[in-house]
């Protein structure tokens, strides 16, 4: 009894179980001694002068002397043990020496780079996902970084947009899967760890829908679809204690993110309660201007700060308007305690207080230089996150002894390109990246002869290289193709009408199988691409994505079979643009389209198949896996009853193999139209050839939840269609009642 009476009186007085200060009540008392402009600069950040992740207008002197006047709370593209000492000490040089914030885009690695994250989505794999974020959080935090840009859990259903390269795709379950796992490889064991980074969930909110496809474009939609969607993977991470949050560009009905009050206010740090901060995108309260929603940079401010907007990166209005606003008494200065409290708690939760130089380490920066234990793990999360689309005959693994090899493509011998976009460049990358070609000759027998031809470049209309590839590949048993879009072909900004190869790559391919040499495509990309001539015409097609440091052997270890690939789409494949958005998990119609001859009529088009080229959820192995025996433990539940369901699932195939299962449901009716599919759960299993496992899984009435049109998110009773397989098309079905 006595010791719960001194728990009660330590969290009266603002300390912890042992007896010490909460970082909450050192963030109130440190305010108390803080003036209104040092409280508006915790809130500003700025980009440091090397390279920009943005468009900036920052004068580097100015920046360094408001730094050291306490007018600068965080800096962003500031990095290594000796610039991060460097900005602290000019930050310790301000009155109360508040220390600053290093923050940085470890999007898909730090100095060892792995798969662009829509083709670590692929793999499916939670535990590589997170270990490859405490990776790079170990890597990141050794070179001074408190804070990351990521993870970007946006939900996409348009691969035309760019940044689908940065997310997890287009579905909701497994987005937040993906998104949970990263915050935990991020923070680890908590903040204040050295080898800790501050996570961030991004681009709060609806940024993955924007109309067209085009990067910073308006968002419109339903808020039953906004809250069914795209703000599970967000309302999860709050709740998962993800350390900040990093507004959308977009618009939403109308309200841009930044000022978005029912998102930031009513949601975030209201009914979800949310602690940590919220930080602009870049520039994004003075882009309201353009918007047409502000007047001018005052307005900005004065919007961002009361929708709940705590950080301003790089826009420059919050320092430049938030003190005359609210000596106009437009802006409680209430608001502004609440930012810079929310700011300064996670400087203390970071130890920055204690000793500011904490992550600016030499010895721990050279020992995450080049780790080789990282490599390792670069080089089997890339075999893993290599999507196999068809192998007809068997064509692949090839053999080590195949006699002579070509090997054509822009990308074959590329080396920094494996980066993929959002990656952190370094001087000696062109030295320590696998190009495919090392990786692919590494693993060749002496005996055998690798030949090379570039055929192409990535992006332009030249075939002066065409004809010396062509001789190539008459000289070759098997020619591997290297073909796609340039690896800066995706990412922000780099939306595409286009999502075909780029340049005259597909006329290259073309006539390298007029040689009749046997053809292995492999499709560098950072989005779903189409290619349904080479979906048609050649027998083997591996998805490689770009992967990263060690991609070149990532992909020989697949090739050669060293790995047997088990990766699964992320995202619908559309046969054409004309399909998009296209995504699994559609609604039904009043008039669906139940076959692909019959058109009259129907929700379908008049020239092309509803179906996509490869759905959802697809993946081939070098091995073959039979599903049956599918059980569930009853046809009819009541109340709170769980369902338990299982299928075996054996290896019919020559090799050992991961498979993913997935369970899907349909609710049959409800108040509001519900999708045809919804993936409930996923497990990914490795079989030994001539074995087979039992898999298991356990639906409860929260997974049968939805929102009406008035938000109300509950269940109803009725009946629901249980479906089980290896992607979203080909499944099990059976069905129950489940009444309450």
């Amino acid at each position: 009894m006595k010791r719960v009476y001194f728990l009660l009186a330590i969290a009266a007085f603002g300390m912890n179980a042992s007896g010490q200060k909460t970082a909450d009540q050192k963030a109130s008392e440190l305010l108390s001694k803080m003036t209104l402009e040092e409280k508006i600069g915790q809130l500003v950040q700025y980009s440091g002068f090397e390279y920009a992740t943005g468009p900036q207008n920052t004068n580097s002197a100015t920046v360094l002397e408001e730094i050291k006047k306490g007018k600068v709370g965080s800096m962003l593209n500031v990095a290594g043990s000796e610039e991060t000492r460097n900005f602290q000490k000019l930050a310790l040089q301000s009155r109360l020496k508040i220390p600053l914030l290093f923050g940085q885009d470890v999007i898909h690695g730090y100095r060892t780079t792995f798969p662009v994250n829509i083709g670590q989505a692929a793999s499916w794999d939670l535990a590589l996902i997170e270990q490859s974020e405490r990776i790079a959080a170990t890597e990141a935090s050794a070179y001074g970084i408190h804070w990351t840009f990521a993870p970007m859990v946006d939900i996409a259903r348009d691969p035309r947009w760019g940044r689908v390269m940065e997310g997890s795709g287009e579905d909701t379950y497994l987005g937040t899967r993906i998104g949970l796992a990263r915050i935990r490889g991020f923070q680890g064991k908590g903040l204040g760890n050295l080898d800790a980074i501050m996570a961030c969930a991004k681009h709060f909110a609806a940024y993955g829908a924007a109309v067209g496809g085009r990067d910073y474009n308006s968002v419109d939609m339903s808020l039953r679809q906004l809250n069914e969607t795209y703000l599970p993977p967000f309302k999860a991470a709050a709740e998962a204690g993800v350390a900040t949050f990093m507004n959308s560009f977009n618009d939403i009905n109308g309200i841009p993110a930044t000022a978005n009050r029912y998102i930031l206010r009513d949601l975030l740090k209201g009914q979800w309660n949310y602690k940590g901060f919220v930080v602009s995108d870049w520039g994004s309260i003075g882009e309201m201007v353009a918007h047409g929603y502000a007047r001018d940079n005052k307005e900005a401010a004065e919007k961002a700060i009361i929708a709940g907007s705590d950080m301003d990166m790089e826009s420059r209005a919050y320092m430049a308007e938030l003190p005359k606003l609210v000596q106009e008494g437009k802006v409680d200065p209430k608001l502004i305690d609440d930012a810079a409290r929310r700011i300064l708690i996670k400087k203390f939760e970071m130890g920055l207080f204690d000793d500011p130089y904490r992550f600016s380490s030499e010895k721990r920066q050279q020992q995450q230089t080049n780790n080789r234990d990282n490599r390792k793990f670069g080089r089997e999360f890339g075999s893993k996150s290599i999507v196999l689309m068809k192998n007809q005959g068997n064509i692949l693994p090839l053999s080590r002894s195949v006699k002579t090899v070509a090997l054509i493509g822009p990308f074959a011998k590329e080396t920094t390109a494996n980066h993929g976009f959002w990656s952190v460049a370094f001087k000696d990358d062109s030295q320590r990246i696998i190009s495919q070609f090392d990786g692919i000759r590494n693993q060749l027998d002496k005996n055998s002869t690798l030949l090379y031809a570039k055929g192409a470049n990535a992006d332009d209309q030249d075939r002066s290289m065409f004809a010396e590839a062509v001789e190539t590949a008459k000289k070759a048993d098997v020619v591997i193709m290297t073909l796609g879009e340039g690896h800066a072909m995706s990412g922000e900004a780099k939306s595409r009408s286009n999502i075909h190869f780029s340049g005259v790559q597909e006329d290259l391919l073309k006539e390298i199988a007029k040689t009749g040499k046997p053809i292995v495509l492999m499709i560098n990309a950072g989005r779903p691409l189409v290619f349904d001539w080479a979906a048609d015409k050649i027998p083997a097609i591996m998805y490689t994505w770009w992967l990263g440091t060690e991609a070149g052997n990532s992909i020989a270890d697949v090739l050669f079979g060293a790995v047997n690939p088990g990766g699964k789409l992320p995202m619908t494949f559309p046969r054409t643009e004309g399909q998009i958005p296209i995504y699994y998990n559609h609604y039904n119609t009043g008039r669906p389209a139940k076959n692909n001859t019959d058109r009259n009529y129907v929700s379908a088009y008049i020239d092309l198949d509803n179906d996509p080229k490869f759905p959802f959820g697809y993946g081939l192995s070098y091995t073959t896996f039979r599903y049956s025996d599918m059980d569930l433990s009853s046809a009819n539940l009541t109340g709170n009853q769980a369902l338990d369901i299982s299928v075996t699932v054996s290896n019919t195939g020559k090799y050992d193999g991961e498979e993913v299962v997935q369970l899907y449901i349909r609710d049959l009716v409800g108040k509001v139209v519900r999708p045809v599919k919804e993936l409930k759960g996923f497990q990914k299993v490795f079989i030994k050839k001539g074995e087979q496992k039992t898999v298991h899984f356990r639906l409860t009435t929260q997974d049968l939840k939805f929102y009406d049109d008035a938000l109300n998110y509950d269940w109803e009773p009725g009946e629901f269609d249980i479906m089980v397989g290896t992607d979203s098309q080909q499944v099990q079905t059976k069905r129950i009642t489940w009444l309450k």
